[in-house]
């Protein structure tokens, strides 16, 4: 994937994957991953909590939501806490290399930006891990109202509006009978 070669040669390549996985195997929102802080995602012994709850300061719409990891994504957070271990378990999880201060939505969704075109991904964005996230679990039969569940989305309507249909999608439906 052009995107991992890319991230594999920034100065934290660790912390940037781990951002980006977060965003396709989680779908947090940009804002949800800046505001995490090592309590969000590890516990006291350094091991990897099972989901992230997010409390209403942390998400768009001001209503808090669970966030459910999958394996591989623990495994991913594992390795990059190691990094960023701190008994302060309030310090954010994700810093500025730069700045050494912890990243805005708009700081953060131009990095992530970044290595989009750096990647020479058209159209690539701070949200495309999200609608990433959604669209592949679609494509996999997950159902709308858990998808909806999953991202954190008050109305069904704005889950459908993320999901890409394609040709792959309707021939397999169609099979279906």
């Amino acid at each position: 994937m052009r995107l991992l070669r890319v991230l594999e040669k920034t100065r934290s390549a660790r912390r940037n994957k781990t951002m980006i996985y977060i965003t396709h195997w989680a779908g947090l929102r940009v804002g949800e991953v800046a505001s995490l802080k090592l309590k969000d995602v590890a516990n006291r012994d350094g091991s990897i909590k099972s989901e992230i709850r997010l409390s209403s300061q942390q998400t768009k719409g001001t209503h808090a939501r669970v966030v459910v990891l999958p394996t591989k994504l623990k495994e991913e957070l594992e390795r990059y806490v190691t990094t960023r271990w701190k008994h302060d378990m309030d310090a954010p999880l994700f810093i500025s290399s730069r700045t050494q201060s912890t990243f805005t939505s708009n700081s953060l969704g131009n990095l992530i930006k970044s290595f989009y075109v750096k990647a020479g991904i058209d159209n690539g964005s701070s949200h495309s891990g999200r609608r990433t996230f959604i669209t592949q679990l679609a494509q996999k039969g997950v159902s709308a109202r858990i998808l909806q569940s999953l991202a954190g989305h008050r109305h069904l309507g704005t889950t459908q509006r993320y999901i890409d249909i394609n040709d792959e999608m309707r021939y397999r439906a169609v099979e279906l009978i």
